[in-house]
């Protein structure tokens, strides 16, 4: 009796080890890649950003979020495993995923159906090999002298039917709102999520960097701006580009922040929850792992 009672509990403990790294390999590994510190405080605000999304996304069953400060990190094996990687830093010449050998790392990370975010700065590229990957990637980007930056009012007054859109009610916040991105031709295969029309002023530069009048930006007076959009690669993977989140306090905005968390679990190959993905954010949370700024 008492041997077979043995024998019952070894097979137990033995299909608990076996279905451990079932429940291991059912966790949606999630890396979120802060940048260094920039700007001005409560702007570029990618250390308490990530950290922000990571706490949100803890709070999803399956969910792993993994955030890297400090930009690229050191120990680049944080990468494997992960079902996207979400990138929240500076851009242009010195954006760390386009230093040297980077790209080939990431496309390396795409070719295995990695998808790919990138928020805000993180959007602009130098043109070339850089804005070309981001092209296949995430189907579009900042390019300087073509693209432009002012800080307005977004009024977003309709949303498409998208799984990142869920939950998501009509908006309106003030931004750096980057817009006239520079998208594949014909922006194929690109899904705008977020579109709004920038007012006649805005298009005048005023608060870009450096400021306008962009010939070609008022030129096109009148016309809805893409935002933010989104893309399903031919590779399996996703890429989501979200112009937003210049302002660390635009976070506390519920259709905001789950737009933003929403397109995180989307750009993993998840499921979105059909109301959007719940969560809460208090004042005090929203002050935490601000960077020390002048």
């Amino acid at each position: 009796m008492i041997r077979k009672l043995f024998i019952g509990l070894s097979a137990l403990g033995l299909s608990a080890q076996l279905a451990a790294p079932a429940e291991a390999a059912d966790t949606a590994k999630i890396v979120l890649v802060a940048g260094t510190p920039s700007h001005n405080s409560g702007d570029h605000e990618f250390n308490a950003g990530c950290k922000l999304l990571a706490k949100c996304l803890k709070e999803i069953p399956g969910v792993e979020p993994v955030v890297v400060t400090g930009g690229w990190p050191k120990d680049e094996s944080v990468f494997d495993g992960a079902k996207a990687l979400v990138f929240f830093m500076d851009g242009g010449n010195n954006h760390p995923a386009v230093q040297p050998g980077r790209l080939d790392k990431l496309q390396k990370l795409v070719d295995k159906g990695v998808g790919l975010a990138f928020f805000h700065y993180a959007v602009e590229v130098p043109k070339g090999e850089a804005g070309d990957k981001f092209l296949d990637w995430i189907g579009g980007y900042y390019e300087t002298g073509y693209s432009t930056n002012p800080h307005w009012k977004a009024q977003i007054e309709t949303l498409p039917r998208h799984p990142i859109t869920s939950g998501v009610k009509p908006f309106a916040i003030g931004d750096e709102w980057y817009f006239n991105i520079r998208f594949r031709p014909e922006a194929k295969g690109v899904t705008p999520i977020l579109v709004a029309k920038p007012d006649d002023k805005t298009r005048e530069g005023v608060s870009a960097s450096p400021r306008g009048p962009y010939k070609h930006i008022v030129e096109a007076k009148g016309r809805e701006e893409v935002l933010a959009w989104a893309v399903e690669r031919p590779d399996g993977g996703r890429g989501f580009g979200f112009t937003g989140a210049h302002a660390h306090k635009n976070w506390g905005d519920p259709n905001f922040r789950k737009l933003g968390l929403n397109a995180i679990l989307w750009t993993a190959g998840l499921d979105v929850p059909s109301d959007g993905v719940h969560s809460e954010v208090t004042a005090e949370e929203l002050k935490q792992n601000l960077d020390p700024k002048k």
